[in-house]
């Protein structure tokens, strides 16, 4: 969705309060103003290829965009994304980053030594968030992101055979405990979308979050004025209005 669609989409949502408000009563007015909020939401969401509520991806990666639906805790649950800890996938990267060089060890979750799943699951856990021990049920956790071209940076990648994992570090690179003889690198990502099982978001990425922190900002009974200064923050904090 382009900028101007996006403001055209807001312009509406305005008019429809601004009626709303005239001709209705206190309580209409403020449903119609928090239904509103979530229009604004979702359209800026989709303007910066974020995630809009209830798109109904399934596990294996069809096509949309992934569920922002809140989880009730911390916990990475299966089809949510676990927002309890108010990290994001920037967090996911910047932890991850911490165990670069610590040496292959199957079974391992320490910095003595760790696989590909146990990176992944110490990372998380580092963040507050619980994750399983092995790839086939860490590949169930969070949402299904369509393809690589939407892929944000802490989001997991698995190929088919769910035998691995990696951690996007955005930029075409991923982060990983490749085997033994190896250490935890970074690397260009060599996986196609044909190669890979699923593409799962654990945690918010970046732009989901600043846009939902621009929505919570836009009370029940704000103004017009009020979503569409949220909306376009949100776009210029994820460079899509550059």
């Amino acid at each position: 969705m382009s900028l101007e669609a996006v403001l055209s989409r807001i312009s509406e949502i305005r008019s429809q309060i601004d009626t709303l408000q005239s001709g209705g009563t206190r309580a209409s007015s403020s449903a119609a103003a928090a239904a509103a909020s979530s229009s604004a939401f979702d359209a800026t969401m989709a303007a910066t290829g974020g995630a809009a509520t209830g798109s109904g991806v399934t596990a294996g990666g069809a096509a949309g965009t992934p569920s922002a639906a809140p989880a009730t805790s911390v916990d990475a649950g299966k089809g949510t994304v676990a927002t309890g800890s108010g990290k994001t996938g920037d967090d996911v990267v910047a932890d991850a980053k911490k165990y670069l060089g610590v040496p292959y060890v199957f079974g391992g979750t320490t910095t003595a030594g760790m696989d590909c799943s146990g990176l992944v699951q110490t990372v998380f856990k580092d963040l507050g968030v619980t994750m399983p021990r092995v790839v086939p049920d860490q590949a169930k956790m969070g949402v299904a992101v369509p393809s690589l071209a939407q892929a944000q940076p802490g989001d997991l990648i698995i190929p088919k055979g769910e035998g691995h994992v990696v951690i996007y570090v955005g930029d075409g690179k991923v982060l990983h405990a490749p085997r033994p003889g190896k250490d935890v690198r970074i690397v260009d990502n060599w996986y196609k979308d044909s190669d890979i099982a699923t593409i799962r978001r654990i945690v918010p990425s970046a732009q989901e979050a600043a846009a939902t922190k621009a929505a919570s900002t836009v009370g029940v009974g704000g103004s017009g004025t009020d979503l569409q200064t949220a909306a376009l923050m949100s776009l210029m904090q994820s460079g899509s209005a550059a």
